[in-house]
């Protein structure tokens, strides 16, 4: 461009009023979506907007206003399709409310997860819904995000360092979840249950475990340590870690998995080793994925409506900006049994 050639001015709001002989207020109002302008003089408003090319400056606004747009979403494991769900859920639900998701992935890494939520501050979010990497401490969180950001955490607890819940938590009913899974397959005649899958420090894999155990106790029947296998939550390493079922006579003849993907994972480890999920040993998985339905044989699980979830973290997140001076609320989702072909009665000796 030659030094000689003019600057085109900026478009400003006075420009706009002035073009469609409204007041400049008015012009804001329709920029902010505001229900206060009638549908008519909104459409004028919009069509002046578009012909002088006028480009709203949403971060510049939302700093005037001390207000934002946006909603952090941050998620520990978004290659399990259960979080891809309840991504979708949130972003629905946030959208309809007007706000743009953020979207942050810690892969189960709490340094990951730092980083990210130091990053995703410097945006401005007016809340941040969080499902904490395994391994999450509340006083790191707190580091990160500040006193005065609005953050939900999801399914999993992340409590300060004396043991109190600093922020609004929403969970699923974990322990009643396993617990209905295990008295499934105790009732179908199983008496050696194994726990599979998850890391003993994360409180919804403690939450299971609980459930399960009290289960199996219930019942008079032994939990044996041996048979509370521990892996990364995801399909490969449960996969990988099929064996340890098997390490020792005798063996369980049924596994309450941690969550859908470890009894996917473990699926595909027990056809490896020649046995047939379904047939030659029961499973249960939790969360009621959409592949749950559909797999091979379809999964027994505990259903949770992971996009439902999502729609809800993101009602609260919202309740929370709404009423900031309120309580803090924990909220337990409820939990239902689906049963499928992989559990199945004991195979003959």
């Amino acid at each position: 461009m030659s030094r000689n050639t003019p600057q085109r001015r900026k478009v400003t709001l006075a420009d706009i009023a002035q073009g469609c002989d409204v007041s400049r207020a008015t012009v804001s109002l329709v920029l902010r979506g505001s229900p206060l302008v009638n549908s008519a003089t909104r459409a004028r408003v919009e069509a002046e907007l578009k012909r002088q090319g006028y480009v709203y400056n949403r971060a510049a606004a939302n700093l005037r206003r001390r207000t934002s747009s946006s909603i952090g979403l941050v998620i520990n494991d978004l290659g399990n399709p259960f979080f891809a769900e309840f991504a979708a859920g949130a972003d629905e639900a946030l959208a309809s409310a007007g706000y743009v998701t953020l979207l942050g992935n810690t892969g189960e890494s709490p340094d990951r997860q730092q980083a990210v939520l130091t990053s995703l501050i410097e945006h401005g979010p007016a809340g941040i819904i969080l499902s904490p990497a395994e391994g999450s401490e509340g006083e790191q969180v707190l580091a990160a995000v500040g006193m005065h950001t609005p953050l939900l955490v999801f399914n999993r607890e992340l409590p300060d360092d004396d043991g109190a819940h600093r922020w609004d938590t929403l969970e699923m009913d974990n322990e009643h979840g396993a617990r209905l899974a295990t008295e499934h397959l105790i009732g179908l005649g199983h008496q050696r249950i194994a726990f599979f899958g998850g890391h003993r420090d994360s409180s919804s894999v403690e939450q299971r475990r609980r459930g399960y155990a009290g289960a199996m106790r219930d019942a008079g029947l032994k939990v044996d340590p041996a048979w509370m296998i521990e892996s990364a939550p995801t399909r490969l390493e449960a996969a990988r870690q099929t064996g340890a079922l098997f390490a020792r006579d005798p063996a369980p003849t049924a596994a309450v998995c941690y969550n859908d993907a470890v009894a996917l994972g473990l699926m595909l480890g027990l056809t490896r080793r020649g046995r047939r999920p379904g047939e030659d040993f029961a499973l249960t998985g939790f969360d009621d994925v959409a592949e749950a339905s559909v797999c091979v044989p379809p999964l027994t699980t505990i259903a949770v409506d992971p996009r439902g979830l999502g729609r809800r973290s993101a009602e609260l997140i919202l309740d929370r900006l709404s009423n900031p001076e309120t309580d803090t609320a924990y909220t337990i989702a409820p939990v239902r049994l689906v049963v499928r072909e992989s559990s199945c009665p004991p195979s003959s000796p």
